[in-house]
């Protein structure tokens, strides 16, 4: 089981591009208390462009990317997550819109690592199903540092600078996802070996 929250980094009009953040735990990852945090921005798909944040108005286009890398098993790779289309019209990525989405079905993202060759391959699946209520001081605080598991290593290409960045996002959340943020409850499934190109 896995929890998601969706948040709009700025707290910008729904009509304006934002900052979108995808952040997922998976409890039990690695055993008992092996917690694993996954933090995603939306980011561009060339090669340079998933490295950076980009700001869009719609939740379920383009992809979510670590733009740092993880070292995976023996090898470093970006992690992304990639929205499966089930809808034509945007998805502005806040509580409302994201209620409205729910209620006519789930959300289903590719949580795919990058491959040698620069594409993509899917080694799990994040369906959100439904909206799990918070209070502000109930709001999970995640942090992929201090939640990782032997087989997900977040770079230690400044790492310093993130934790430090994590502490502070932390002791703002309260404030900061009040009124962007959303808690879903997902189901991790694996999906050993497919092999996605984008």
């Amino acid at each position: 089981m896995a929890t998601a929250r969706l948040s709009r980094a700025g707290g910008l009009p729904r009509r304006l591009p934002d900052g979108l953040g995808l952040a997922i735990r998976v409890a039990d990852a690695d055993g008992p208390d092996g917690t694993l945090d996954l933090l995603m921005t939306s980011s561009g798909r060339g090669r340079a462009g998933r490295h950076l944040p980009l700001p869009c108005t719609d939740a379920q286009r383009g992809l979510y990317s670590s733009l740092l890398p993880y070292r995976v098993a023996d090898r470093s790779c970006l992690l992304v997550a990639i929205p499966r289309r089930t809808r034509q019209a945007p998805l502005p990525g806040d509580l409302e819109g994201m209620a409205a989405a729910l209620a006519a079905g789930p959300l289903v993202y590719d949580l795919c690592a990058e491959t040698g060759d620069r594409s993509w391959r899917r080694f799990a699946v994040l369906t959100v199903r439904d909206i799990l209520p918070m209070d502000r001081k109930d709001t999970l605080g995640f942090d992929p540092y201090a939640h990782s598991v032997r087989a997900f290593t977040p770079s230690p290409a400044l790492a310093a600078i993130r934790r430090a960045a994590y502490r502070g996002s932390r002791s703002g959340r309260s404030l900061r996802f009040a009124g962007g943020g959303m808690g879903g409850e997902g189901r991790r499934t694996g999906a050993g070996g497919q092999h996605d190109e984008r």
